[in-house]
């Protein structure tokens, strides 16, 4: 590669950075693609370094590009589409459902979410945990609550394995006519625990998304899925949204 010198802007000297690299990133390099090294892409744009690494993590924020131990720094794929304003509505585990069940444990839900299952404080729940991956890496996680009403016969299971007694509170939630589901959307940053299970830092963004599930006139299940805000995007109506690939197409 030849060396490409940045034009005097008012901006930002590493967004004007970001902007070549992201048009970098659609004609020369492909999903998956290592870039070189920083010193060599700080030599070519003749930037600083620290300015090179700004803008690397301003794409990285943007799911631009993908830092990965003892690999490099990679083109990331399109974004996990995730559908919020469909009018399909299913229980989790059915049909295409692109998660896997990680466990299931009964244990007393935080206060709002007792408040919106319409169960006491104290009064334990099914939590079930889910996980999904998109191209090797993990994009979100979710927490399942479900009331003991919901899934009464799963209390008792004998399922063996820690994912097998959530696909049976799966299961015994399916039992029931779905009436209904809402879903909200809004701006977080990991915790603890989905930093750990997302492979992200503490505080990175994330898009939380919670769905209350109704069943015989009041809810049966709530879930509150946090999604990787740098890997998913949101997507509206029955088609599933726009598809944009960034790269070379061929």
């Amino acid at each position: 590669m030849g060396t490409t010198q940045l034009e005097s802007v008012s901006e930002p000297k590493y967004w004007h950075l970001r902007t070549v690299l992201s048009e970098a990133l659609d004609s020369e390099f492909t999903v998956g693609e290592i870039l070189p090294n920083e010193r060599e892409l700080a030599a070519r744009f003749g930037v600083a370094r620290a300015t090179l690494r700004q803008a690397l993590d301003q794409l990285e924020l943007e799911g631009r590009l993908q830092r990965r131990r003892g690999v490099g720094t990679t083109v990331a794929p399109p974004r996990t589409g995730v559908a919020v304003g469909t009018e399909r509505q299913s229980w989790p585990g059915t049909g295409d459902d692109a998660w896997q069940p990680v466990d299931s444990t009964l244990a007393a839900p935080p206060a709002a979410v007792a408040t919106a299952l319409e169960t006491a404080r104290d009064q334990v729940v099914h939590i079930v945990r889910r996980s999904r991956v998109s191209d090797g890496r993990p994009v979100a996680a979710e927490l399942l609550y479900v009331p003991l009403r919901s899934a009464p016969e799963a209390t008792g299971s004998d399922a063996h394995g820690d994912a097998a007694r959530a696909r049976a509170v799966l299961g015994e939630l399916q039992r029931l006519e779905l009436q209904g589901q809402d879903r909200s959307v809004e701006l977080g940053s990991a915790g603890a625990d989905d930093a750990r299970e997302l492979d992200r830092l503490p505080g990175a963004p994330v898009l939380v998304v919670t769905t209350r599930f109704f069943a015989e006139g009041r809810t049966a299940a709530l879930s509150v899925a946090t999604y990787r805000a740098d890997t998913c995007r949101l997507t509206f109506g029955t088609s599933g949204g726009v598809e944009i690939h960034h790269g070379p197409q061929g």
